[in-house]
């Protein structure tokens, strides 16, 4: 971190989480820290002065007051500056890894849109764990709301016991999955709640927030007052394609225009700040249209918390959510209180979440927490929709993919590289049956399972399960160690830069390049040959073992049980995975004189009903039950 006193205010400029700038870059952050505090005066004079000033008079004259009554220039300043970064430490920055999925809206239980935010929340925070940072996996429930009521009456249930059974079913689907989250939060815990009505007052205590009767169309659905311009014929919500409906309420709402500029020279300055790029894009136009004021309460929706200085209005379910990231830093044997929260781990180093929720967190969640005088994410990451056979899913079309099913069919592992392989982390993906089991297929039954079950084999046949040499010695002059060594490397960049379908591409290429190698050597004619062609043959064997070591480590965050599968194989214990760093990727890790596992293949191919019509009766069934077994064994990890 580099820190600056421009004009009496401390400017901060903060690596990024997965890669240290250099001292240019660093330089360039400081300059860019010190425009923004000279927009941020000239921004917040005009506000104060200006006969233009969207506020209300009162409003205005208590701001104006406020600002006047700074004793000195300077500390007049330091009031206006605004940070975008965290105030720890460097070391303590370096070290920690706040990641959040989206709060998942309990209106009906998980679908495969939200398992593969968190698939993907998960494989990043697993190799932020091996690269040595202390992570904060952080998921959990968005509770409340008019849409929960609704779903509630319909399912004849009250609000409470509804979120309860959703809410479960989440953490259910989670276990299944293998996600391995640190925090999940409900936005009906009650820490949660004291955590709201405390930033509400921060933020009514800066004058951003005024009450006014507001009449529009309102997407129950979104839960939020639309633009008649950014409607679809006969009023139509784009996203959900229904018709919004006329309201008018006398509400709370939040001055979001104020910080119209702010959030511009954030996005200017601060590239990473929303990704991927085309994102950033997105937010920008979007803003170039000009910011409104938006409500953050609602007089006809009872379920929901209260707004501390009238309780006849509940919070806006967005004003409300979005603080669950920072309540699920609470923990739940303390006092909850907004302070303590935010010195567990605040600010968050990413925000995943889909692209159709981009605005809520790179436009009103910034705004909102600079008006409360917080740091802002470092990150918010955007992704794309999952289509299923080429079009857009629906119930209504029949088309679903149920993430229960898939799991219970196919087990997590062949799941989450199948999603994470197959689409560009960023870009919308398909999926289709016969394409996932091809993929699966010859990616992790194929590639990886095979090369390592008939090495295992050789290795057993030959030489008693027992490496023969350090691996470290077998590579020696041997060019296929230099391609394991790049290919790892790779890996390792693109999943600092989130390119998770890359990264599973660089350490597939490490089992193609063993599969091309071993079949070249042909290490079964060389020990039938003996004598130096049967040593030679030997070390081949440690090569190929090494190198799925290797794999198992850099595909870990991706496929954790094979991961560990492919270790007990080679003679290790779980305490022994569990204990990897990604510097266990570094050849050399096998030594000469471990005894393997006898041969069992660690991922069972998936066997397709036309596969199973073409073989007898008898094979049919010991297919199937082969299957269920592989399953049953990847599910519990065994």
């Amino acid at each position: 971190m580099i820190t600056s006193n421009v004009c009496g205010a401390t400017i901060e400029s903060v690596a990024s989480p997965t890669h240290l700038p250099t001292f240019n870059c660093l330089k360039r952050r400081v300059d860019m820290a010190v425009a923004r505090v000279q927009h941020s005066l000239q921004f917040q004079r005009s506000l104060f002065f200006s006969s233009s000033s969207p506020f209300p008079k009162t409003q205005i004259n208590l701001l104006r007051s406020k600002w006047l009554s700074s004793t000195t220039t300077s500390s007049r300043r330091r009031s206006l500056s605004y940070c975008t970064c965290s105030s720890s430490n460097s070391t303590k920055e370096d070290a920690s890894f706040v990641l959040t999925t989206p709060l998942y809206y309990v209106n009906a239980p998980p679908h495969m849109g939200s398992a593969y935010s968190t698939i993907a929340a998960d494989a990043i925070a697993r190799f932020q764990r091996l690269i040595g940072k202390k992570v904060i996996f952080i998921t959990g429930t968005d509770e409340h709301g008019e849409k929960i009521a609704t779903a509630a009456a319909a399912g004849g249930s009250s609000p409470n016991d509804h979120c309860d059974a959703i809410s479960q079913s989440y953490r259910a689907l989670w276990k299944d999955l293998d996600i391995s989250y640190d925090k999940f939060i409900r936005t009906t815990d009650p820490k949660h709640e004291a955590i709201v009505e405390e930033f509400y007052s921060k933020v009514l205590a800066n004058g951003d927030i005024y009450r006014a009767d507001y009449e529009g169309l309102y997407c129950v659905n979104c839960e939020e007052y639309k633009d008649e311009k950014e409607l679809l014929e006969n009023n139509c919500c784009p996203m959900h394609l229904k018709p919004c409906v006329s309201r008018k309420e006398d509400n709370y709402f939040f001055a979001l225009s104020k910080y119209q500029k702010k959030l511009e020279d954030i996005l200017e300055h601060n590239p990473d700040f929303v990704q991927p790029l085309y994102r950033l894009n997105e937010v920008q136009n979007w803003m170039k249209t000009g910011l409104k004021d938006f409500s953050i309460s609602r007089a006809s929706v009872d379920w929901g918390i209260r707004v501390p200085n009238d309780p006849k209005q509940t919070i806006y379910v967005w004003f409300d959510a979005l603080l669950g990231y920072i309540s699920a830093l609470s923990d739940d044997q303390e006092q909850p209180s907004l302070q303590t929260a935010i010195s567990s781990g605040w600010p968050a180093s990413l925000h995943l979440i889909g692209k159709d929720i981009l605005r809520f967190h790179a436009v009103y969640w910034p705004a909102m927490l600079m008006s409360a005088g917080l740091s802002l994410p470092n990150t918010v990451f955007g992704h794309g929709f999952l289509t299923k056979d080429g079009m857009k899913m629906g119930k209504s079309l029949g088309n679903t993919i149920e993430p229960n099913e898939l799991v219970n069919r196919f087990g997590p592992d062949a799941v989450r590289y199948f999603f994470l392989r197959e689409v560009e982390f960023g870009n919308d993906g398909d999926y289709s049956e016969e394409r996932f089991i091809n993929i699966v297929n010859a990616h992790l039954a194929n590639t990886i399972g095979n090369l390592l079950n008939r090495t295992l084999g050789l290795l057993k046949k030959n030489c008693q399960s027992t490496l023969v040499v350090d691996s470290s010695v077998a590579a020696e002059g041997i060019e296929f160690k230099d391609t394991v060594e790049k290919l790892v490397e790779k890996s390792k960049v693109q999943y600092e830069n989130l390119q998770l379908s890359s990264a599973c591409e660089s350490v597939m290429e490490i089992g193609n390049a063993g599969n091309l190698y071993i079949d070249g050597r042909a290490p079964w004619s060389l020990f039938k040959q003996g004598g130096a062609s049967f040593d030679s043959a030997a070390k081949d064997l440690v090569l190929i073992l090494e190198a799925m070591r290797i794999i198992a480590v850099a595909l870990s965050p991706v496929t954790p049980n094979l991961s560990l599968r492919i270790y007990r194989q080679l003679g290790y214990t779980d305490q022994q995975f569990h204990a990897v760093t990604w510097s266990d990727t570094k050849w050399g890790g096998l030594k000469g004189g471990q005894v393997t596992a006898p041969p069992n293949p660690v991922f069972a191919r998936i066997v397709t009903d036309t596969e199973a019509e073409g073989v007898p009766a008898t094979e049919k069934k010991v297919s199937k039950k082969k299957e269920k077994s592989a399953r049953n064994k990847s599910s519990i990890g065994a």
